[in-house]
């Protein structure tokens, strides 16, 4: 995670979010090495790919030694604001890559309020 002098410590993705876009950088990283960029403890990235890995959002296998992360893009985000995005379109989002048009829902009780207006 990047500091920034001065700034305030709330971030816009949660640490689940961050985990995810390490292993999407690098499907090989140790837990470790992914805690260190996220500034958590390794025990926390562990409970963490194992929401993950519960969620189907990713898949752990064993080569040799080591594991390799495979994240389902065409999961959905799950946050009721977002969830008509996939975890890909974040992805590529983080990666700089112009990301899809998708059809933008309005948020649950927006229509009403503006309508009143």
């Amino acid at each position: 995670m990047a500091k920034h002098s001065g700034a305030s410590k709330w971030t816009f993705l949660t640490n689940h979010g961050h985990v995810l876009l390490c292993l999407a950088q690098a499907s090989d990283l140790r837990l470790r090495d992914v805690a260190d960029q996220v500034g958590v403890t390794e025990r926390a990235v562990q409970r963490i790919v194992a929401d993950l890995e519960d969620g189907g959002y990713l898949r752990r296998r064993r080569l040799g030694r080591q594991n390799v992360y495979e994240i389902d893009a065409k999961q959905p985000l799950r946050h009721p604001v977002e969830s008509h995005h996939s975890v890909g379109a974040l992805i590529a989002l983080s990666a700089g890559e112009a990301p899809r048009v998708t059809r933008r829902r309005p948020v649950r009780g927006t229509a009403k309020r503006s309508a009143s207006r």
